[in-house]
């Protein structure tokens, strides 16, 4: 190609025109977006202004909106508006159950015989986040949560047992419905629920069943009211629970009998008289600062082809071990009388202690002195074990001056101390352990005792003497700093208890030889030091028990040391001993060998050393 001079300056021209098209163009996009920021800018005050001068217009275009939702969901079933929400109450000596027919639901249960925090019915259910539901369809393509949808009228009757019977019912333009049908027995904390739906209007004829429950916080202090609570249920006919912080769900692959959570002295539970399916479950969180747990269950049922009812029952009242077993349904074994690793003192509280307690709260007429009743049972039922233990003790103390002179005789050198009070002991007859293996045998009524009192429904808001409430600490001297382990009161019966427990200690130091070893001399007087601290927060009836059963301990040990044992013969008998063949036993010779083990390796040291 021939490049000459023309052809040079039309590509010059062709450049320049390149670059002020795309100089041009830049300048426009740069413009247009400069533009749209601002034009973007301007429209967010606008929105910012209207949203704050015109907030109750966005309200109501919610709610508006919301309302064209809930009418597209319900499809055939009507509209549902707010203005159609009524409320129904029926009553029982026992409960006031509050049912509305938006979702034709049980809403509330307010038991009569107990009052909450503020004074007023202890409340189960009825916030927000209390629902019971299942997906129906509505239309093509349509479904809705029962709970969204407005039952028609309900239908109050009365049965020939005195049952009340409330009956909610909802159809559809094609005449296919549901129907909630709820019955209040006298005298019952348990509600049946009947429901009824056609066959069509759930998928596959599996109910996806929703039971939302909040358990609201009911005594003083809320963590140690979630410290109480569990999930329980029965599944494939076994008995199981969970507490609510080790976990926070629950499968189920088996069919379920119920499903419940316990919060210390209340219960709510969900049982289907058939079973629900199995591929149920539960989930729960426990996070809130205003309630112990909000938990949903998501569960199914096999909804009949004959349009027969599918019965469930719902319980809402006391987490009382007598109430719960008449029911049948392994409710009473989510009361906590001994689980998990204490298990083994449950049937000592089913078969002893609580037919006891039962029997004295009903001639006492005050439950502080049933349990005063109690504890005297309780120590005369123990009291071979406490002889045996006194008895070891007062032949401690007889050979007490013997030990004082062995100690002078080895000095310092505490293993030939032992092996020389080990001697002596074989020579006299005594048992070193004589006086703690009755005291070991005594922890199961302590653990037995500790479950016992912190679920006694009973004890809750019983008033004896200076404490308000027997189930909960006696806050008599209280301040605002919280102190670790001890918190923001002093529980007065707690110092009653200590003190007493620090007598006995006293009292039972007095009558053993001096303890060469300073950890063993002084922990009985430590022991009631850990007992003010750690006993502090619990309930006030557990620390009264402590109270009189020191008492009582300290006054039978008085006794039978000065007036029972006679320690002349107890001295005549070690003599006795001692002139008889001795015999070792096996423990006595592996001790022996033990101890003559540890002298040859402490001379092997000692010449080792040298």
């Amino acid at each position: 190609m021939k490049f000459d001079r023309n052809t040079a300056l039309g590509f010059v021209i062709l450049a320049l025109l390149f670059f002020g098209y795309f100089w041009y163009n830049n300048k426009e996009i740069a413009a247009a977006r400069k533009l749209e920021a601002q034009k973007a800018e301007v429209q967010k005050r606008v929105s910012d202004s209207l949203a704050k001068l015109d907030k109750p217009k966005q309200d109501s275009l919610n709610r508006i909106q919301d309302s064209l939702n809930k009418v597209n969901t319900a499809g055939s079933f009507g509209i549902p508006t707010d203005t159609a929400v009524k409320e129904f109450t029926i009553e029982n000596e026992l409960l006031i159950a509050h049912f509305s027919n938006r979702g034709g639901q049980l809403h509330k249960v307010e038991l009569k015989k107990f009052k909450g925090p503020d004074s007023n019915l202890v409340r189960m259910g009825g916030s927000r986040f209390d629902d019971i539901s299942y997906t129906i369809n509505t239309g093509t393509n349509r479904t809705a949560q029962t709970s969204e949808l407005i039952f028609g009228e309900a239908e109050n009757s009365v049965l020939p047992d005195g049952s009340k019977r409330i009956v909610f019912s909802l159809k559809d333009s094609s005449g296919q419905g549901i129907q909630h049908e709820y019955i209040v027995h006298p005298g019952n904390y348990m509600i049946d629920m009947n429901i009824r739906v056609a066959n069509s209007l759930v998928t596959g004829g599996i109910m996806n069943l929703s039971w939302k429950y909040e358990a609201a916080k009911q005594e003083g202090k809320i963590d140690y009211e979630k410290q109480n609570t569990q999930i329980g249920y029965v599944e494939d006919g076994s008995f199981d629970y969970h507490t609510i912080a080790k976990r926070s769900s629950k499968d189920f692959s088996e069919s379920l009998k119920w499903v419940g959570i316990r919060q210390r002295f209340f219960m709510g539970a969900l049982v289907a008289k058939n079973n629900f399916n199995a591929n149920s479950k539960i989930e729960w969180t426990d996070d809130s600062t205003d309630n112990i747990v909000q938990a949903v269950s998501s569960l199914k049922l096999t909804v009949p082809a004959n349009n027969a009812a599918i019965p469930l029952s719902i319980y809402y009242g006391p987490s009382d071990y007598h109430i719960l077993k008449k029911y049948d349904l392994k409710f009473e074994q989510l009361v906590n009388l001994g689980q998990g690793v204490y298990s083994f003192v449950r049937p000592l509280n089913k078969f002893v202690i609580l037919p006891i307690f039962d029997f004295f709260k009903g001639i006492a007429g005050s439950m502080g002195l049933a349990i005063v009743l109690l504890t005297l049972v309780i120590r005369l039922l123990i009291s071979p074990l406490n002889y045996s233990s006194y008895l070891s003790g007062a032949k401690m103390k007889a050979l007490r001056p013997e030990l004082n002179a062995l100690k002078e005789k080895v000095g310092d050198d505490r293993q030939a101390m032992s092996m020389e009070q080990m001697k002596l002991y074989r020579e006299a007859g005594v048992n070193p352990l004589g006086g703690c293996i009755p005291a070991l045998l005594q922890i199961p009524i302590f653990f037995a005792l500790f479950s016992f009192f912190n679920s006694a429904v009973d004890l809750r808001g019983e008033h004896f003497l200076w404490a308000a409430d027997l189930s909960a600490p006696d806050t008599l001297i209280h301040w605002k700093t919280n102190i670790p382990l001890l918190g923001n009161h002093l529980s007065l019966f707690n110092v009653t208890a200590s003190l007493t427990s620090f007598l006995i200690s006293f009292y039972s130091m007095s009558m053993t030889p001096d303890q060469s070893n300073p950890v063993m001399k002084y922990m009985p007087y430590i022991f009631p030091f850990f007992l003010l601290l750690f006993f502090n927060n619990l309930p006030a009836g557990l620390t009264w028990y402590y109270t009189v059963s020191n008492v009582i301990t300290l006054l039978i040990q008085i006794i039978i040391q000065t007036y029972i044992i006679d320690h002349d013969k107890i001295i005549a008998k070690i003599e006795a001993n001692r002139k008889k063949p001795k015999v070792k036993s096996k423990w006595q010779e592996r001790m022996e060998q033990m101890q003559q083990m540890q002298e040859q390796q402490k001379q092997l040291k000692d010449k080792r050393k040298k």
